[in-house]
């Protein structure tokens, strides 16, 4: 599940982010975080841009609400959402995971 954290500024959670991608999608959830895949490179805040505008269009949020609060020249990014309650934004992320079959990844080590 995705880690949900209250802020001064909203709700915050972390990213990561594959730049330069064939397509742009949420692949799926690894330590709590989203896996992005975006076309656009890491150049100009371009990755940083579609990252919004991917995680806006797939979670039913404005990209106004949402903002890149630290890494923004990394690939582990923390987002901010403003303006939604906890509950609304953990409903939002739950319809997306379930319409798009999309479960955590565990790690090759919590298998053994």
């Amino acid at each position: 599940m995705i880690h949900l954290t209250k802020s001064k500024k909203g709700l915050t959670f972390d990213i990561h982010v594959t730049p330069h991608a064939s397509r742009a999608e949420i692949t799926s959830i690894q330590d709590g975080a989203f896996k992005v895949r975006v076309t656009a490179p890491p150049v100009e805040g371009a990755a940083n841009e579609a990252c919004i505008k991917l995680l806006a269009q797939e979670l039913g949020l404005k990209k106004s609400q949402m903002e890149i609060v630290a890494g923004a020249k990394s690939r582990k990014k923390t987002v901010t959402v403003k303006n939604i309650s906890k509950t609304d934004l953990e409903s939002k992320i739950n319809g997306f995971l379930k319409a798009n079959k999309i479960c955590e990844q565990k790690s090759l080590l919590e298998n053994l």
